[in-house]
């Protein structure tokens, strides 16, 4: 008869808001977790393409021009979510599940906030990327135009927007 697997303290993660769960709740299809606190929290994985928050052309321009430190080939989600968790270090915590293959993924992060909340972070934080990118651009008029559109900008308008049309099952959102 097999015996039920008993969670280790390797297996449990301790989430921001102070309530513990076994890492094996989650897995590669779940982008949000309804927690006993009774809050949602964003849950991202390593796996989880750029698309889940930004839109094809954008990761594409962001992937021929940031150059990430270490040995990534180009900017991906783990770089994003470590953005994120510098600016939010007691909202995110982060897990390496690399050795757990019952999972899907190498890490994952649980954040404080809901995946809308967390999806406007991660604009805002690009966006910012991006300012300051093209503040040190030499062609005055690129950078003009940028200020521009950037006062037309509404996050939550464009993350409302992008998670109305966004397509979870489309060649862009594939596992990397």
């Amino acid at each position: 008869m097999a015996t039920p697997r008993v969670p280790s303290d390797e297996d449990r993660l301790e989430l921001p808001c102070g309530e513990t769960v076994d890492i094996h709740t989650f897995d590669m299809g779940r982008r949000e977790f309804e927690c006993h606190c009774g809050q949602s929290h964003a849950l991202v994985m390593d796996v989880h393409p750029l698309t889940r928050f930004l839109p094809s052309f954008l990761v594409d321009t962001l992937a021929e021009t940031v150059e990430p430190s270490g040995e990534a080939e180009q900017l991906g989600t783990g770089h994003l979510m470590g953005i994120v968790m510098e600016e939010f270090p007691d909202d995110i915590v982060a897990k390496d599940v690399e050795d757990d293959g019952a999972i899907g993924c190498g890490l994952l992060w649980v954040s404080e906030f809901d995946s809308r909340r967390l999806h406007e972070i991660v604009v805002e934080l690009v966006v910012d990327l991006m300012e300051h990118a093209i503040s040190h651009a030499e062609d005055d008029t690129a950078r003009e135009t940028f200020e521009e559109d950037m006062r037309e900008f509404d996050v939550g308008t464009f993350v409302d927007a992008y998670r109305a049309e966004r397509d979870f099952d489309g060649d862009n959102d594939t596992p990397v």
